[in-house]
């Protein structure tokens, strides 16, 4: 049975009896590791007291269990069998729910440092309050975590999908993305970024799915779109090269973790139910 998060907000008081604990040094989450695998650090206080965790706050509940996150100092050394790994190389070895959890903590963490000061009127602001909103004092001004939407849009005209590269992807070609602008829908985000990237006409805009991407704080939202007509200019200012490609022939996509690899392969399975495509990507 699949764990359960239940998220928590201040000022709620943590559950007694075992924690999870969710330590960041710098942008790395510092995890155990065993031959059994990479774990959560769970009910080990003596081993929490030794890094000596700050700014903790308590997040939430993973199966009636503390979601504890806090911050450990750079050069803190860590116990043994104790290691600091990014999320992204994360990704795979802890299961969904921890996973999900870590990304959330990651976030409010950061929202917690970097809002200290009202952006308004530049006072020292409020403490951490419902919905981890914090206020200021001075102008009342009320800031919350930030979440950046950007739109994913996979574009395929019959058995082609329309794949792009940028200068340090290596070989790797991904579907176009974008970043929604005030006043925008993301279908309306769709359009622009097609014709500002690559030049085409595109119908047929559907949802596909969404993923929270914490590197830092993006909100990713997929599309499908069909082409409709055009020859491809890729913007060269965003793109270094911008092809079609058939489904049976596709390029190194992103890795697993990413929506862009998720839809892609969605689309390329609607095509091949059959065939064996989980090599993709790696």
């Amino acid at each position: 049975m699949a764990s359960t998060f239940q998220r928590a907000y201040p000022p709620a008081i943590p559950p007694a009896g075992p924690a999870f604990w969710f330590p960041f040094r710098e942008h790395e989450l510092i995890v155990q590791e065993s031959e059994q695998g990479i774990a959560l650090i769970h009910s080990d206080e003596e081993g929490i007291a030794m890094i000596q965790p700050h700014s903790i706050l308590y997040v939430g509940t993973i199966d009636g269990n503390a979601c504890m996150a806090c911050e450990v100092m750079a050069e803190q050394r860590l116990p043994k069998g104790w290691r600091a790994l990014g999320l992204r190389t994360l990704f795979g070895q802890l299961d969904d729910t921890a996973y999900s959890v870590a990304g959330y903590a990651s976030q409010i963490l950061r929202w917690q440092r970097q809002s200290r000061y009202c952006p308004a009127c530049g006072g020292l602001n409020g403490p951490l309050a419902e919905s981890w909103g914090r206020q200021c004092p001075t102008c009342s001004h009320m800031g919350y975590p930030p979440v950046i939407p950007a739109v994913l849009v996979l574009i395929h005209d019959g058995e082609h999908v329309l794949l792009a590269h940028q200068a340090g992807w290596g070989k790797r070609y991904s579907i176009l993305a974008g970043f929604v602008e005030p006043g925008e829908s993301l279908e309306d985000c769709v359009h622009r970024e097609v014709a500002e990237e690559v030049g085409i006409e595109i119908a047929d805009v559907t949802y596909s799915g969404s993923q929270p991407w914490p590197y830092p704080s993006q909100l990713m939202v997929g599309f499908q779109a069909r082409y409709v007509a055009g020859e491809l200019r890729p913007d060269h200012e965003e793109l270094d090269d911008a092809a079609w490609f058939h489904v049976d022939a596709l390029p190194e996509i992103p890795a697993p973790l990413s929506l862009s690899h998720q839809l892609i392969m969605a689309w390329a399975r609607s095509l091949r139910p059959v065939k064996n495509l989980d090599e993709m990507g790696h």
